[in-house]
């Protein structure tokens, strides 16, 4: 802000510039400058006894302008102008101090450190008409920090602390005694339910021992009467002496049974051994035994016969050779054994057998039988 003082030929007109501009003559107007910024105090009390003289040390920050309304801008130019900012700062500064420890004076510790807010508007609210007086507005005024060189508030800290430390020691020592009355209540019900069951395994046991007696003297009164009875006693010796006898047959059919199929054995293992060494001749010889019952089976039909009509050339006998000269093919189809071949290795130099009753011819005959 420029305020201009126009003196030329004796005039006394004076003007306020904010933020504009005019017109000045050199060495004629008188030109001077406000700042109207805002101005940032710190204002400080040292060792100022409170109500209950307790000495504290206060620290608080401070926004202040020159206001810009006309009446009042022109007492501060009054009051300020020609000064420099710093010299501004001091002369408000100095009276916020002086508020400040008067207020300080008529409250406790314990209201100027729990209630700073309080504490800075009464500062504000006491200190704005003096300063605004000056031409000086009072933007905001707050309380930085608050202490004391004799650990005043060091102690209500200690006391707080301690209450607080106690209230949790309370609370921790609640807390243990619910959880040891609830671990005690577990206990308690775990220690009835192993009573309980404890009870409950005695009695099963010494009633299972109970019954288990009745059944032993019930079993031991049983034996006694069965030693007693002579009847039961012979029923018993004779179903023993069955089951032997059963035992003795079942060895001996066993052992007979044995003996037979080892004889058996030992007669065909005879007859191998025989039919080794002998060959074909004893083949013939066993052929020779079946021939009989092989030509009983074969004439078995013809027993039912009433009447027989051979008709032929050779007659009767010549039939009968030819029935007879059939004989070998059919053995050979049956067992497999060549009875020519056989009757020419045992006769080597003589003529078949089975052919003499063939080479004889007879005329012809009619034959009944």
């Amino acid at each position: 802000m420029d305020f201009i003082n126009r003196g030329c030929f004796g005039s006394t007109t004076k003007r306020t510039i904010v933020g504009g501009w005019a017109w000045a003559w050199w060495l004629v107007t008188d030109v001077q400058r406000i700042s109207l910024e805002v101005m940032t105090l710190n204002p400080m009390c040292e060792y100022v006894e409170t109500a209950q003289g307790v000495p504290l040390t206060v620290t608080g920050v401070a926004q202040c302008k020159i206001m810009n309304e006309d009446e009042l801008l022109t007492t501060a130019c009054e009051q300020f102008l020609g000064k420099t900012v710093k010299e501004i700062k001091m002369t408000i500064l100095q009276t916020l101090e002086g508020h400040l420890r008067a207020i300080l004076g008529t409250l406790t510790v314990e209201e100027v450190y729990k209630d700073r807010d309080q504490f800075a508007g009464l500062v504000r609210e006491v200190a704005a008409p003096d300063v605004g007086r000056m031409g000086i507005e009072i933007l905001s005024f707050t309380i930085k920090d608050v202490y004391d060189d004799v650990q005043y508030l060091a102690s209500l800290g200690k006391a707080q602390t301690a209450v607080v430390k106690r209230d949790a020691d309370v609370g921790v020592a609640q807390a243990n005694r619910d959880a040891g009355i609830r671990e005690a209540e577990c206990e308690k019900s775990a220690m009835d339910v192993k009573y309980s069951m404890d009870t409950k395994i005695e009695d099963n046991t010494r009633l299972f021992k109970l019954q288990k007696a009745q059944f032993d003297q019930e079993v031991n009164t049983a034996v006694r009467r069965t030693t007693g009875d002579p009847a039961s006693t012979q029923t018993v010796e004779g179903a023993k002496a069955d089951a032997e006898r059963i035992k003795v047959l079942g060895l001996a059919e066993a052992t007979a049974i044995g003996d037979v199929g080892k004889a058996d054995a030992e007669r065909m293992l005879a007859k191998a051994k025989v039919y080794k060494q002998y060959g074909d001749a004893a083949i013939m010889a066993l052929v020779l035994e079946a021939l009989p019952k092989i030509a009983a089976e074969v004439s078995a039909p013809l027993a039912k016969t009433d009447e027989i009509v051979l008709v032929g050339d050779n007659g009767a006998t010549g039939e009968v050779a030819r029935l007879a000269g059939g004989i070998p093919p059919a053995l050979k189809t049956l067992t497999g054994l060549d009875l020519s071949q056989v009757l020419k290795r045992l006769h080597p130099n003589g003529n078949d057998p089975m052919a003499a009753g063939t080479s004889k011819k007879k005329t012809p005959e009619v034959a009944a039988c």
